[in-house]
Formats: C-alpha cells, structure tokens, sequence
C-alpha cells in the first residue's frame, strides 16, 4: 500500500533542505512519509553528489571579520565557492557570519574547522549544489582593555582587512586604517621597514644596485642611488610610512598618535 504525501510535508521538507519540491516528494515517498528519515536521505545523497564535485574550481566566496564584544579578539573567515551568484547569497552570507562567530571562541591563531562549522558548510553544499569550502579562519587577540580592532569589508565582500591597535585611539580612525590596508596599492608587507622580510628586502636592493651599476655611476654614487631607492622602497610597502590613501599628504602613522599598530591583515576571494 503506497503511502500518502501531503503537500504540506513536502513544503515542511522543502523548508528545512531549500531543494526543489520533486526531489522532497521523492524522498518522502522513499522514507514512507517519514519527514526526518526523508532529510537524512536527502543529505546522504546529495553530498555524496557533492564529494564528487570536490574537484571543481571555487574561484568566488565571501571574505566575513568580527570583533568580539570585549574587543580583545576579532576573526577573520573565508569561504570559497565556484559562483559569484552563491557568494552573494543571503544563505552563504548567513552561513559565514556563524562560522565567524564560532570561531570567536577558538584560540588565537589560525583556526581549524569544528564540526559544526563543517556541518554548516555541508548544508550550503547541498542547497547550492556548488563545491563551497572553508579556505581559512584566523584569530587575532590582544590584552583586553588595551586593545582595538578597526575592520573593513569591501561591499562586494570579496575583499577585507582587519587592525590590531594597542593603546587609545578613536573608532573613526580604526576604520579608516582597515580601509587603508584594503585599497593600498603597493600592498602593505610590514608595519614597520625591520617588518619587511629580509629576503624580499636583499631582492629590492641587489636589484637597485645592478641598475646602478649598469648605468655607469661610479660605486660610491651608486650606493647612494641604492639607499634612495631602499627608502622609497620602505615609504611604499611598510604600513606606516605610506601616504594615507583619504589624504595622500599624511603618513599612516601620523593617524595613531601615542598608539600602536601591533597586527594587520589583508583578506581577497581568490588569493
């Protein structure tokens, strides 16, 4: 005897899973009417689609920051998925903002997935039908009382930036340094010039001083030339020696007064 489905239970189905109203009345009719055993199916089989998929290219995703309420913490979350249509889904931004706030709770440093997290992302696999992942979680944290978090994410949520600051400073400027980390271009390498790594350092200078030389300038001139260029060099990578992108005739670090900036990060979909 066949069972009957109503079709407010497909609809309940359709509900909880978001998939089309035919495969939850099939699933409903392969679990006998049985709502939760009709779920169960449906994840079993379409993630078991989606494993398949796990080779397909995510080159899209949503970048998502918070700050703990403490503001000694904040997190920065980045998911993939292969569609540009399913970033900007309300369900996908949903799904990344409670990773975020799961990861809130973790310890400092970068941050691996939980369960839950991985449940979370399970399901926008199996509404999306997309190969989504999570590509990264990091923590930032400080000394409670001492420290501020400005962070940024551009509208499009590809790109954001998130800064650690010790000491007093106001909420407008903090943004306003997010901002600067977002759309700087060269993009910040360091806080300082000693932050630059070393190699990256001795590149740019072997690379300034074999210009010099096949130039013709005699050694002494040429070094000259070279340290010159070491310091533009330092202006237009170390975060605060470069010209604040609102008002070029300032330095970053002509925002921050007495405080200072401890950490910095510059999150990109498909970077």
């Amino acid at each position: 005897m066949s069972t009957t489905i109503s079709a407010k239970d497909v609809m309940s189905l359709r509900n909880k899973t978001s998939l089309a109203m035919m495969e939850c009345k099939k699933a409903l009719i392969e679990a006998d009417g049985d709502i939760e055993q009709a779920e169960i199916l449906l994840r079993k089989k379409l993630k078991g689609k989606m494993e398949a998929k796990a080779d397909r290219v995510a080159g899209e995703g949503r970048v998502e920051i918070l700050v703990a309420d403490d503001n000694a913490s904040a997190v920065l979350v980045k998911i993939k998925a292969e569609t540009d249509f399913t970033a900007k889904n309300d369900l996908f931004i949903a799904a990344t903002s409670k990773i975020a706030k799961l990861a809130i709770n973790a310890d400092a440093g970068e941050v691996s997935p939980t369960d839950e997290m991985t449940e979370i992302i399970d399901e926008l696999r199996i509404t999306t039908g997309e190969n989504i992942s999570i590509d990264k979680i990091e923590k930032l944290a400080g000394e409670a009382g001492n420290t501020s978090y400005g962070s940024y994410v551009h509208h499009d949520g590809k790109t954001g930036a998130l800064v650690q600051v010790e000491g007093t400073i106001g909420d407008d400027v903090l943004k306003q340094l997010a901002m600067h980390v977002t759309a700087a271009m060269p993009r910040p390498l360091g806080i300082t010039p000693d932050d630059i790594p070393a190699e990256m350092v001795e590149k740019e200078r072997k690379f300034r001083l074999e210009q010099a030389v096949e130039s013709g300038k005699p050694e002494q001139i040429a070094e000259k030339m070279v340290e010159g260029g070491m310091k533009k060099f330092f202006s237009e990578v170390a975060l605060l020696e470069q010209p604040f992108i609102i008002e070029p005739s300032k330095k970053v670090r002509d925002l921050i007064g007495d405080a200072t900036i401890s950490n910095f990060r510059r999150w990109a979909v498909g970077e």
